[in-house]
């Protein structure tokens, strides 16, 4: 099946490994280094909730998680 979401979430994927010779360790470090650089340009970052469980009557999670 040719699908051309897919195929581009695909080429997209390969660019960013090959940006970081395949090293996700180099790829995270890159991660938290623009994090750094957000923060220090005033932007609030928000971490995810340690238990995404306990919010299933929230906003988010019937919209993310919704049961079809």
């Amino acid at each position: 099946m040719n699908d051309e979401i897919i195929t581009e979430i695909r080429a997209i994927k390969d660019a960013i490994g090959e940006k970081f010779n395949y090293d996700l360790r180099a790829l995270f470090e890159d991660i938290k280094r623009g994090e750094a650089e957000l923060q220090a340009a005033g932007v609030q970052l928000i971490s995810p909730p340690p238990n995404p469980a306990s919010l299933l009557n929230s906003a988010l999670q019937r919209t993310r998680f919704a049961r079809r």
